[in-house]
Parts: C-alpha cells; sequence; structure tokens
C-alpha cells in the first residue's frame, strides 16, 4: 500500500512539473495532507542508504571524441550517464517514502581487470545492482565473473545478440535494443510500407558482418526478398574505387528499398539520395532503429525529454534512455518491497506482474527466457520519426512486442529459467 501511495504521488509530482505555475502550487497544496503523513513517519526513522553501482571503461572507443563529433545516428553523442542520474531524481520522492536513500557509486576502469576488482569491491559491500555502460565483450566476462553475493548487471549500451543467446547468463537484465530487435524493426517498416524488394549494400568489418547477419535473419523471418547483396568498402586505393561508388552499387537492378549494413556509419552517410533509383535508405543511415526519439510527442514522452535537456544541455539519446530505464528498474523494484539484494530485485523485476513504463505508450518488462526489455523501437530519420515498431498487422501469439527481437522458441539462452 505504501509503495502504491508513493508511486501515485510520484507520478503526480513529475505531471506538476510540466503544469503553468499558478495551477502547480494549487495542486501541490491539495496534495500535501496526503503526502504528510508518508512523510513524517519517513522522517522518525532513518532511511537505509542502499548503493547502486555504474561502471564504465575509461578509454571505451565508442566514445572516441571524434566519433563523438561525426554524430552517426547509431552511435552516442555523449556518455549517457545523465539518463540513470535522471531517473534517480524522479525516483527520489517515492524512495523517501519508503525510508530509501540511493546513491549511485560510479566506477572508470582501465582494463577488465579492475572492472572484475571493482565489482568484487561491490560485492563486499552489499552493492545489488550495477548498470553497465560496457562493450559486449567486457559485459560477457563481467558476467561470468560470479560469487555468492554478485550484484545483478543491467546491460545498458551492448546490443551484442549473442548475450542475449548462447552467452546469456541469470544475473544480467538487458535494457537496450539488440541487433536483432533493431534489424525486426526496420524490415517490420518495410514490410508495412510494401516496400518488399531490398538491395543490400554489406560491410566489411566484423560489427558489419554482425549487422548483416540481423538484416539477413529478419528479412527471412519476415517473407521480404534480398534483390542482392552488394559489398562495399572505403579505400584510397584506385583498384577499389568503385567498392565505394554509390552509384555503381545502386545500379542494374531494381529494388523497392536499400539497407546499408555499416556499423561505423561513415559509408553510410553518403547513401541516402545517391542512389541510381529514388529509393528510401535504411539501417547505418537514413531511417534507423532506435531505443528513444526526442521528438517523440506522446505518452509523456515530450516531458520526459525536456527534464532531460534542461538538466543536461542536449537532447536524449537512445543510449541515455536505456541507462535511464537501468536506473528506473532498479528504483522500480527497491520500491516494490524487493529486498536490497540481487536476488530479490531480480524475483520482482522477472515477475509477470512487474509493469514497468518507459513512455512508449505500452507496458514494458523483461521477458523470461534472456532478460531481455521488450520495448517498441523508434524509426528515425534525422529530426523526425518514420514508424514506431511492432506495427500494425504484425501478431503474436502472447505478446505483440516479442515480434522483436528472439522469441522464446528461437532464443539460443539456455542458462536462464522461462
Amino acid at each position: 500500500m505504501k509503495a502504491a501511495l508513493a508511486r501515485a504521488l510520484s507520478a503526480f509530482l513529475l505531471a506538476v512539473m510540466t503544469m503553468p505555475r499558478r495551477t502547480a502550487m494549487i495542486l501541490a497544496t491539495l496534495a500535501a495532507p496526503l503526502a504528510a503523513p508518508g512523510l513524517a513517519q519517513a522522517e522518525t526513522r532513518e532511511a537505509r542508504e542502499i548503493v547502486v553501482g555504474y561502471l564504465t571503461w575509461a578509454e571505451d572507443p565508442r566514445y572516441d571524441p571524434n566519433r563523438l563529433e561525426d554524430d552517426y545516428p547509431r552511435h552516442p553523442g555523449a556518455r549517457p550517464r545523465a539518463g540513470a542520474d535522471l531517473a534517480l531524481e524522479e525516483a527520489s520522492f517515492a524512495l523517501d517514502a519508503n525510508r530509501l536513500k540511493v546513491r549511485i557509486e560510479a566506477g572508470a576502469v582501465d582494463s577488465l581487470e579492475d572492472g572484475k576488482r571493482i565489482l568484487d569491491t561491490w560485492s563486499s559491500a552489499g552493492v545489488p545492482a550495477v548498470v553497465l555502460d560496457l562493450p559486449g565483450d567486457w559485459v560477457k566476462a563481467l558476467a561470468s565473473h560470479d560469487g555468492p553475493a554478485a550484484p545483478l548487471l543491467f546491460n545498458a549500451t551492448a546490443t551484442d545478440d549473442d548475450l542475449r543467446g548462447a552467452s546469456c547468463h541469470a544475473r544480467v537484465f538487458h535494457v537496450i535494443p539488440n541487433e536483432r530487435m533493431l534489424a525486426d524493426a526496420v524490415v517490420q517498416l518495410l514490410g508495412a510500407r510494401r516496400w518488399g524488394r531490398v538491395l543490400v549494400l554489406q560491410g566489411p568489418t566484423p560489427a558489419d558482418e554482425t549487422m548483416g547477419k540481423a538484416y539477413a535473419d529478419a528479412l527471412r523471418k519476415f517473407g521480404l526478398k534480398t534483390q542482392a547483396s552488394r559489398p562495399f568498402k572505403l579505400s584510397n586505393d584506385p583498384r577499389e574505387r568503385q567498392l565505394g561508388n554509390v552509384a555503381l552499387l545502386t545500379s542494374n537492378i531494381d529494388y523497392d528499398a536499400v539497407i546499408v549494413n555499416d556499423a561505423d556509419g561513415e559509408f553510410a552517410r553518403g547513401v541516402p539520395f545517391h542512389t541510381i533509383l529514388p529509393r528510401p535508405v535504411l539501417g547505418g543511415d537514413g531511417i534507423v532503429a532506435q531505443a528513444w526519439h526526442p521528438r517523440f510527442e506522446r505518452f509523456g514522452a515530450p516531458q520526459l525529454s525536456r527534464r532531460f535537456v534542461k538538466a543536461n544541455g542536449r537532447a536524449m539519446s537512445g543510449w541515455d534512455w536505456a541507462t535511464w530505464m537501468s536506473m528506473k528498474a532498479i528504483t522500480h523494484a527497491l520500491i516494490e518491497g524487493g529486498e536490497a539484494t540481487a536476488n530479490g530485485l531480480r524475483t520482482i523485476l522477472r515477475s509477470e506482474k512487474t509493469i514497468l513504463d518507459g513512455f512508449k505508450g505500452t507496458r514494458l518488462g523483461f521477458r523470461p527466457w534472456d532478460q531481455q526489455l521488450r520495448q517498441p523501437i523508434f524509426l528515425s530519420y534525422g529530426s523526425g520519426i518514420a514508424g514506431l515498431a511492432p506495427f500494425e498487422g504484425y501478431l503474436h501469439q502472447r505478446d505483440v512486442l516479442d515480434t522483436l527481437g528472439f522469441d522464446r522458441g528461437d532464443s539460443a539462452c539456455r542458462s536462464i529459467g522461462s
């Protein structure tokens, strides 16, 4: 009952923040008698402090200054710690009402071994959860670094499919969408628009190949036809010049759309409006699948985006949203009365009764078979939004959100009970 009241009052106060000042003052005055008993009781008993870890790699190449400056659509615009801070601020009233004081303790490490050591330190101190802003290979290594009091790990920025598949781990909850979810969202848009014949431009790097596999599987899943797959390469070698020529790569074939498998983004940026046929470009540039878009105008999203801009002076990215959602899931589990332990939080977050609000217009929750957060995916282009997947017409026997990514029967995860 206390948790429910706290959540209601927290939501009320967030709404008040966006109202005209005079209206907000009147409503806040009316709500004061409701809040007062809980606050008075909280003041008589000392709040319990809970530390949540936030782990980053100091030299993470994803945040190389030159890379951030390029501002490619699939890349972060900045380190996303600000999302976690905002979520904790938003939950402060409900946490106070439950006599909980949550503090984020950040660790920026120089090596994987340092990461393991700081996890051991946090485990010994009873830290129940850690938000990971790390590449996929680090997440995999830290998940296997287990122990009797090891904290839950919330993967906020690694999109690797394998982390939700053969390398899944019962201690890891995935908040950022994985590559297959992103690819499924793009291909659903193609199907919804009846752009059924696809030309694929395939990059040479391992990351490009991973992206290409996700799209190939998605195209097969939804029954769209790959007209051709043509390799591209950015090179200064005159003998390879044709591999970087968009006009040549998109000529002598008919197609409805072009998918560019370019994880880095440099080649993909030059594809829209340079194809031989006037066709939409998707994947690495053009229309891109993302966890969040600051121009979304429904379901309370504008208020969240404005709060983030006010606090940080920049727009909220999908990576920021994922750290925000990670911290929101942790505080939600604590407010629901879960024990401040990894097992206590995990029990609540895996419950079918647990509903999380990500301001995307539907109830969110973690899949029991791989602990990936179910969520809609934005299809965006620059400052606009082409759609929100899953699209109308894509059905599922249990949850339409499970049309995005690995469904129960498709999952290669075997170490997590369903």
